[in-house]
């Protein structure tokens, strides 16, 4: 719902700040005073196409913002239209564009007069609004057309046409060849060996250097004047002396591990023995890993799920004949289902158009459009099974052929022909919003109308204000009038006023209560608010309309 409207030098209007409630709001004024103007703010908020010829004569930009709420979310929108350059747009402050804008207010605000934000001009509206009123079930329908799509999608994971699974094939087999000549086919591969083959190259690559190693170490333990025989030394010099009983057998013990380390020395040395034949093997098995994890997987536990998946793969494609067959059945007759139900839909929204366009007639006679002919065109069955060409077509006047909504030329009768819309899904509804949605599914909370009452008069007019007036107990509604009779059915009235000071036009906006609204029914009555007639006129239809 638009709660606060800010505009800043648009067209006539210098400034101006208005609230709006819920229900009806009425906006009138005098010709040309700049009631459209408002109009205008709100169109240009919702993305409407911004114009350099708005902005007030002699200013350097027109700025327009908006606060709206939906459900528990608030946000303030903003449009900044410069007199020369391109137009800004922000959200909350933070720079945007005029799409975004438009995707913010989607299915909240909706806008019905000479004005391009009109939801229910869209082929895919009003295919969906034929579906709301007639309760058309499309459950089925998707259902079916999700199995096709499945079934589609499945065939063409099995491979394309008979080359191109070939190919597959071919490369495959290579592949698992190759993995499994590597000794990659087996459930027992071991993902670590390519680290247990670096320890034995390392010791296969210096077998020399490794025994002189051991050889030397052992020398310095075991040699003359080595560590043991030091430490034997160190043990008599300590053999008489009971004070150090501790430490003497501390020695004997380190010398006891000393005589096993250079066993230990001496029998691993010894078994370390030159193998260039195995060496060579090592080496040539770690660079065939090495390229394997370059073709297949970063590890060799990628390696191993690779062989996993193309192995799958592969018993997929050579079970292909099979597995296209099956689903080939499955496809006839998902397509026949399919069509099945896309008849019945068509059926189910060709009966609905009727009663639709019927409806929308009868709501027109009383919106000062006695001789409209509405109709719904539905798609042929032949051509269009599901029905899913879907267009509303209007016939204002006798004699004129009946036109798509969107080639409607009079603004005042499109906009009629959307509240009669607006009305009828009101009614099918009951409650209004659990059936009348947008093309997104959600339910629009602002509904503007504009020249909704040209050419309307006497009871046709009070016919207007009531049914707006009800359109307003399900959303918040805002109508440019002249008309008294609908000025009078609104809960909020806004007067928009112009006054020339020094050669230059200024348009003001405030909304109106008391004696001041009573005065404004009476203007909008006879054109003259000081006649006692007219006031009395004004302040029985206000009466009436509470």
């Amino acid at each position: 719902m638009l709660v606060e409207l800010h505009i800043e030098h648009l067209g006539v209007i210098e400034r101006a700040t208005l609230s709006f409630g819920s229900g009806l709001t009425a906006l009138s004024g005098e010709t040309g005073a700049g009631k459209t103007m408002l109009v205008e703010a709100i169109e240009l908020l919702v993305g409407g196409r911004a114009d350099a010829a708005v902005v007030r004569t002699g200013e350097a930009e027109a700025r327009v913002e908006g606060r709206f709420v939906v459900g528990d979310d608030e946000f303030v929108l903003s449009r900044v239209i410069p007199a020369d350059g391109r137009s800004r747009a922000y959200v909350n402050g933070r720079p945007a564009t005029a799409g975004t804008l438009a995707e913010l207010t989607s299915g909240h605000v909706d806008l019905h007069g000479q004005h391009a934000h009109q939801s229910l001009l869209g082929a895919t509206a009003q295919r969906r609004a034929l579906d709301l009123a007639g309760a058309v079930d499309l459950g089925r329908l998707r259902a079916a057309q999700g199995e096709v799509a499945t079934i589609e999608a499945e065939l063409a994971t099995l491979g394309g046409d008979e080359r191109t699974r070939a190919r597959e094939l071919d490369l495959l087999r290579y592949q698992l060849a190759e993995l499994e000549a590597a000794g990659f086919g087996g459930p027992e591969v071991d993902v670590d060996e390519e680290s247990e083959l670096d320890g034995e190259e390392l010791l296969l690559s210096d077998a020399q250097g490794h025994r002189d190693a051991a050889a030397g170490a052992r020398e310095t333990i075991s040699g003359e004047r080595g560590a043991r025989e030091l430490l034997a030394e160190a043990l008599a010099a300590l053999r008489d002396s009971v004070p150090f009983e501790p430490e003497s057998a501390r020695l004997s013990a380190l010398a006891a591990d000393l005589d096993d380390v250079a066993d230990s020395l001496r029998r691993r040395g010894e078994g370390i023995e030159d193998d260039p034949a195995r060496l060579d093997e090592i080496r040539r098995r770690r660079q065939l890993l090495r390229e394997l994890c370059r073709k297949y997987g970063d590890t060799l536990a990628d390696v191993v799920s690779f062989h996993g998946e193309a192995s799958a793969r592969l018993a997929e494609l050579e079970g292909h004949s099979v597995r296209v067959e099956q689903l080939a059945q499955r496809r006839v007759e998902a397509h026949r289902t399919l069509v099945t139900e896309a008849l019945a839909v068509g059926d189910a929204r060709r009966r609905a158009a009727a009663g639709l366009a019927s409806s929308v007639e009868q709501r027109l006679r009383t919106l000062a459009m006695p001789d409209a002919v509405v109709t719904i065109s539905v798609g042929e069955r032949e051509v269009d099974p599901a029905g899913d060409e879907v267009s509303f077509l209007l016939a204002a006047n006798p004699g004129t052929a009946p036109q798509p909504l969107s080639k409607v030329a009079s603004g005042g009768e499109l906009a009629r022909a959307m509240l009669a819309l607006r009305l009828v899904f009101t009614d099918a509804g009951g409650a209004g919003d659990a059936r009348e949605t947008s093309e997104t599914g959600e339910t629009t909370s602002t509904l503007v109308f504009d020249e909704v009452d040209a050419g309307v008069g006497g009871a046709a007019a009070l016919a207007v204000g009531g049914a707006l007036a009800d359109l307003g107990r399900r959303h918040q509604v805002l109508v440019v009038t002249h008309l008294a009779q609908v000025a009078s059915a609104a809960t909020q009235h806004i007067v928009v006023e112009k006054a020339v000071a020094g050669g230059v036009t200024t348009a003001t906006a405030r909304s109106l209560d008391g004696d001041r609204r009573v005065e404004e029914v009476a203007r909008m009555l006879s054109g003259s608010p000081a006649s006692s007639s007219a006031r009395a006129h004004a302040a029985e239809l206000l009466g009436r309309s509470r």
